[in-house]
């Protein structure tokens, strides 16, 4: 997949973010829950597209993860008296810890 192509897809993948919280705040409940599935889907596409750059990949995960703990939360706020949110924590955890590691994988590598 070329850069050009990669781009446009990140673009619109801004796009199905924007509409996935622009429903949660809006109280959209159908429009939100509508929404997890392309946002997420194609913030997994794109990580899988990363796989040969390490620093892509992890930057990649870790929005994937964001993405997952934002839908989680926003399903919590709408359906379960967000009580969901120490789920969601558990996926930002593992975004910021996919970033710890890519961090500190190149702070080692200095040394």
């Amino acid at each position: 997949m070329d850069v050009k192509s990669i781009r446009d897809t990140e673009n619109l993948h801004i796009l199905l973010w924007l509409l996935k919280d622009l429903a949660w705040v809006s109280d959209f409940k159908l429009l939100g829950v509508i929404m997890i599935l392309p946002t997420v889907a194609v913030a997994i596409y794109l990580t899988f597209k990363s796989k040969s750059d390490f620093k892509e990949l992890m930057h990649n995960f870790a929005v994937v993860c964001w993405i997952c703990a934002n839908s989680i939360w926003m399903l919590g706020e709408f359906f379960f008296n967000d009580s969901l949110r120490p789920i969601a924590t558990i996926f930002f955890v593992c975004g910021l810890a996919s970033i710890a590691i890519f961090y500190g994988q190149k702070m080692f590598k200095k040394k």
